[in-house]
């Protein structure tokens, strides 16, 4: 079965998805694992051997454990799953602090693959800007700004009240405002 995103609402696809549909779970998947991947690449691990697409996996394996315990409406969804993918990330890097590791230098060099993660020039160029924010107005504005999360569902990612939200990303959007002109590629 072709599930089109006017089809389902995602309430309904996350009571599919707890029940067991394949379906459901494939159109959750196909919906937010881009923006998650994303997300991630820009959060450390702690574990040069652990990659965003690894955290992002043990993280659809926790929200299909715990689908369950979603509360919420069709806005949340995002938020609740890009909120398990903090968790597991943070789980992963204290696994890091604990146990060092880095590749070697005898490791092949990686195969460029298509992934999930868009590669557009903007988005490089978005984050690199991001970068030189402190981590919260970094975190904030990457989930609104970059991943389109709205205050609640970024709020529930970053395990942050919503009035927390909307002062870092009016100080991290000042700072950005009042930084030296950045130049974009053409």
């Amino acid at each position: 079965m072709t599930i089109t995103r006017g089809e389902r609402g995602e309430r309904t696809l996350v009571q599919q998805a707890a029940d067991g549909d394949p379906s459901a779970w494939r159109e959750l998947y196909r919906r937010h694992h881009g923006r998650l991947v994303v997300w991630l690449n820009n959060r450390p691990t702690g574990d040069a051997a652990v990659a965003a697409e690894d955290v992002a996996a043990e993280a659809w394996l926790t929200a299909a454990r715990t689908i369950s315990d979603f509360k919420g409406d069709d806005d949340d969804f995002a938020g609740w799953l890009f909120g398990v993918a903090r968790r597991v990330g943070l789980n992963v890097h204290r696994r890091g602090q604990r146990r060092r590791t880095s590749p070697t230098d005898e490791m092949p060099e990686a195969t460029p693959v298509q992934g999930p993660e868009p590669a557009s020039a903007d988005l490089d160029w978005a984050l690199s800007v991001l970068r030189h924010l402190p981590d919260r107005e970094r975190e904030v504005l990457t989930c609104m700004e970059v991943l389109g999360l709205d205050t609640a569902g970024t709020a529930a990612a970053l395990g942050i009240s919503s009035t927390a939200v909307r002062v870092a990303r009016h100080r991290g959007l000042r700072k950005l405002r009042d930084a030296p002109a950045v130049v974009r590629p053409a």
